[in-house]
């Protein structure tokens, strides 16, 4: 069980992001290596032309056999085994400068893998995040993108190495004696048959693999998030259990590879050997009825012999090759997950009004949550919407804030679904505040840029100065003060100044606020409502408002129960109404007379922002 949210939102059940077929993985490896397709040619000739230096030291090794035999003289010995110096040294330059644009070309092909990678997760909506769970993403940014880099820098050039290596020298041995090349041949059926076993498991079994990291990190992550909610609900021991049981999971799915490679090794080192011998005892025969030469029959055995060690890195690799494939698989899997929509120039909204009609949502799995919900908010007005405890108001600052889509009916602004926008013109249009919150790595600088690219640092100062963030001039290096881990740390409250000033910054015509302030001080909250209260001013401001204060100072008030708006007008009118408004403000306000109720309360006369 995941902590509780804030909120009225459920969690939504998980929906991991897609997986990449094997036709579209292959499609993508193409494109990568059509990226940088000199790199990869070269490779490959230079890991040609070293294979073929490696032939060079068993022919002339048969040769030296036949010429003892024949009584050659001892010269002519000596010019053969210079010859297989050469061809050692210069089967070891090629074989060197092979990898190292091996190396290269497999760091540049990651550095895209990375780049396409991060494009596509930003390209992701915001409710495809959510549903997916951090820790799947953070899976695939990390541990799989990681894999794929060690096959590409490391795996795959050693493969093609042996690949190359493996088709010559079997073509050597076939043309040194076709004959004694099939009889060779024939002995290593055992390793295609113990390969083709295990590639029919091996991808479904590390596909299983790499989904049990993803659950175990989303499920560390939200415990790690949720510290403080789950001592608070004494959720310990089930939070316990759910990270022991993912545990399992990911260790059964670890068993299953070793099994499969535990099945593969013993069957390959076998084979290994069969060819060899099967090469001797058939070699000798045929040499013992003067088929073929003794030379031939030692340079084939050693061909044979060599052709185990290619394979052998092939075979060893393959595992490498099928973690790093469905590491890959689960990368590309992004390229087929939704996006943000693109920016036609149709989707041009005419105004700022927002119209919200015949809204029906739920999450998933779940039970509907808005029923019907029917809202006009018009442009600079003040709206506070209030109910109680899971009536759907932070569901409906979600949708209208295009984070999640309604299943029937339509939110709008300007004639245009806001789900619709494109986010560049979404977050000019509305935005969303929120208690969390997040502090990036780098400068206060840099955090303030992520809302406005070309602010000057007069209009910086000015931001935090609105939101009642003079703390930042106490800054050691101020606007390039590094924040994060390891470097300056902000408490809660300067956090969630910090996030405010963004939204200054981002200058939107529709604010939406959930709790803006809650995690601030009540002296600190209070200075940073008035600090906004100038900044909104002329702005339409809707707020989920938890404090009737701020319902009391809002030009409408939108009651919602049961996922429905119950009652929409002034403070004043729902009051003397007397429904469920009233009754709520009569519980919040100790039950004062209606006559004393327009006045705020002692002690919070200041106007209240965030509605």
């Amino acid at each position: 069980m995941t902590p509780p949210r804030s909120g009225n939102a459920p969690e939504a059940a998980v929906n991991h992001l897609p997986v990449a077929d094997p036709r579209q993985v292959h499609r993508a490896a193409l494109r990568l290596i059509r990226q940088d397709a000199g790199a990869f040619a070269a490779m490959l000739f230079l890991n040609a032309l070293a294979a073929a230096a490696g032939l060079v030291g068993p022919w002339l090794l048969g040769r030296i056999v036949n010429t003892v035999k024949d009584g050659g003289s001892v010269a002519a010995v000596d010019r053969l085994a210079l010859g297989i110096l050469i061809g050692a040294v210069a089967q070891l330059l090629l074989a060197r400068h092979a990898r190292y644009l091996g190396h290269r070309f497999g760091e540049r092909t990651l550095a895209r893998i990375r780049e396409q990678f991060v494009d596509r997760a930003l390209a992701l909506p915001s409710s495809v995040v959510e549903r997916a769970g951090a820790g799947d993403l953070t899976a695939r940014g990390t541990s799989d993108i990681a894999t794929t880099g060690q096959t590409l820098r490391d795996t795959g050039p050693d493969v093609f190495v042996a690949a190359v290596q493996a088709l010559f020298i079997i073509g050597a041995v076939l043309l040194l004696d076709p004959l004694l090349g099939v009889c060779g041949m024939l002995g290593l059926t055992g390793i295609w048959f113990a390969t083709r076993w295990y590639l029919r498991r091996a991808r479904s079994a590390y596909l299983a693999q790499g989904e049990a990291h993803s659950a175990l990190a989303e499920v560390l992550a939200a415990t790690a998030s949720g510290a403080r909610t789950i001592e608070a609900f004494g959720l310990r021991e089930r939070r316990i259990a759910d990270s022991e049981r993912e545990i399992e999971r990911c260790v059964a799915a670890h068993e299953r590879t070793l099994y499969l490679r535990s099945v593969l090794f013993p069957a390959v080192d076998i084979s290994y050997v069969i060819p060899v011998v099967g090469m001797l005892l058939i070699g000798g025969a045929l040499h013992a009825h003067g088929a073929v030469s003794l030379g031939a029959v030692v340079a084939s055995a050693l061909y044979l012999r060599q052709l185990s060690q290619p394979l052998d890195t092939i075979l060893q690799r393959v595992e490498e090759l099928q973690s790093s494939g469905a590491s890959f698989a689960r990368v590309e899997g992004l390229a087929a997950a939704p996006v943000e929509p693109t920016s036609p120039s149709t989707l041009a909204p005419e105004n700022d009004r927002i119209d919200v009609e015949g809204v029906w949502f739920a999450y998933t799995g779940g039970p509907d949550v808005l029923r019907g919900v029917d809202l006009s908010v018009r442009p600079g007005e003040r709206l506070a919407v209030v109910g109680p405890s899971g009536a759907g108001k932070t569901t409906l600052s979600r949708l209208l804030a295009g984070i999640d889509t309604p299943a029937q009916g339509s939110v709008s602004v300007g004639g245009v679904p806001i789900a619709a926008l494109p986010s560049d013109r979404l977050r000019r249009q509305v935005v969303l505040v929120t208690q969390e919150h997040h502090v990036f790595h780098g400068t206060v600088r840099d955090n303030l840029l992520i809302a406005s690219e070309s602010a000057t640092d007069a209009e910086l100062h000015a931001a935090l100065t609105a939101v009642g963030a003079e703390w930042t001039t106490d800054l050691p290096d101020g606007l390039d003060t590094e924040l994060g881990s390891g470097s300056h740390q902000l408490d809660g409250a300067q956090a969630q100044q910090l996030a405010l000033a963004r939204i200054v910054l981002a200058d939107p015509h529709t604010v939406i606020l959930d709790e803006a302030t809650a995690l601030l001080d009540p002296a600190s909250a209070r200075h940073t409502e008035r600090a906004l209260a100038a900044v909104l001013s002329g702005r339409t401001v809707i707020a989920i408002a938890h404090r009737l204060q701020t319902a009391h100072d809002a030009d409408r008030v939108a009651v919602m129960e049961n996922g429905r708006v119950t009652e929409l007008g002034s403070h004043d009118d729902l009051v003397r109404a007397g429904g469920a408004y009233a009754a709520l403000w009569h519980s919040w306000h100790s039950d004062q007379p209606v006559a004393s109720e327009a006045q705020p309360p002692p002690g919070e006369g200041e106007s209240q922002p965030d509605g």
